[in-house]
């Protein structure tokens, strides 16, 4: 009969070894899982405070206003989706509210004095002129586009709406 016992033994050690072992992995995956549960919760802070931000932003006067007026925003009404990228012209908004790279885009247009191609103007921006570039690239152009600051002479055609205005912002109306 010790043979049965040895075996029984054996299988014991077994399985509590298998025990063991799986407690550990239970353990690394609880370690790493709270990990993935701190760096999430960071990133809903960040997407929070990010919205609340954005939010803010386009009910605040400029950074160089004398004094700001409550509610007042340099954008008119305030977007329900938060702050627009490129808002829509008017005579008071001049190139510099647009983001860097929208600006970029609009100097070359203005510099240039005629209607260009998306490649051209990746071109003569110094950006790269790949297909999948100019399709972001594109797609900027016709954000300004549609939003007034840029007009289409022919379709894929852009020039600038109002080369006369202050800082070229707007549209012939």
């Amino acid at each position: 009969m010790g043979s049965l016992f040895e075996e029984l033994d054996a299988r014991e050690a077994a399985a509590r070894a298998r025990i063991e072992e799986l407690r550990q992995r239970i353990a690394e995956l609880t370690e790493s899982l709270e990990r993935e549960e701190s760096v999430l919760s960071r990133l809903e802070i960040t997407r929070e405070m990010v919205t609340e931000i954005l939010g803010e932003a386009g009910t605040r006067e400029p950074v160089h206003a004398a004094e700001p007026v409550a509610g007042a925003s340099r954008f008119g009404e305030g977007s329900p989706i938060g702050v627009l990228t490129v808002p829509p012209w008017r005579p008071d908004l001049t190139v510099s509210v647009l983001p860097r790279s929208y600006q970029d885009l609009m100097e070359v247009l203005t510099d240039t004095g005629h209607a260009m191609r998306a490649g051209q103007v990746a071109a003569a921006a110094g950006l790269s002129t790949d297909k999948s570039k100019i399709e972001g690239l594109r797609s900027k152009l016709n954000r300004l586009a549609e939003r007034g600051r840029l007009a289409l002479e022919r379709p894929g055609l852009f020039t600038m709406a109002h080369p006369d205005a202050e800082g070229a912002s707007g549209p012939v109306r």
